[in-house]
């Protein structure tokens, strides 16, 4: 699982519990590192904030796309037209910030598990 905040409070908080649900989990700060990152591992899922410098992740998501992979992304934002975004980018999943854990984690759980 790939997870791409430039939060890195919002990223330690992800990385410690995806691991303790059994997930690998490599952490990016923005989408230009995730990118850099997806040359040498493929996630099954990856978890993206939209809003977040040096590459965005409409930015990223546009990017994967026209590479045509089809991983599953599970948007993760406080922008405010998440849901527009989220059909534009055929994102799998929603998850407005700020979160709750115990309902953030089956929806990736879930979002896994179809991978």
């Amino acid at each position: 699982m790939l997870v791409v905040d430039d939060d890195p409070d919002i990223r330690e908080l992800l990385f410690t519990a995806l691991e303790d649900e059994g997930f690998e989990v490599v952490p990016a700060e923005n989408g230009q590192e995730a990118l850099a990152i997806m040359k040498t591992f493929r996630p099954d899922v990856i978890v993206l904030d939209l809003m977040m410098p040096v590459m965005d992740g409409w930015q990223f998501a546009t990017e994967l796309r026209a590479r045509d992979e089809d991983i599953p992304i599970v948007l993760l934002s406080a922008a405010r037209d998440l849901r527009m975004h989220a059909k534009n980018l055929s994102a799998a999943e929603i998850i407005e910030k700020p979160f709750d854990l115990s309902e953030l984690l089956p929806k990736i759980a879930k979002v896994a598990s179809a991978a």
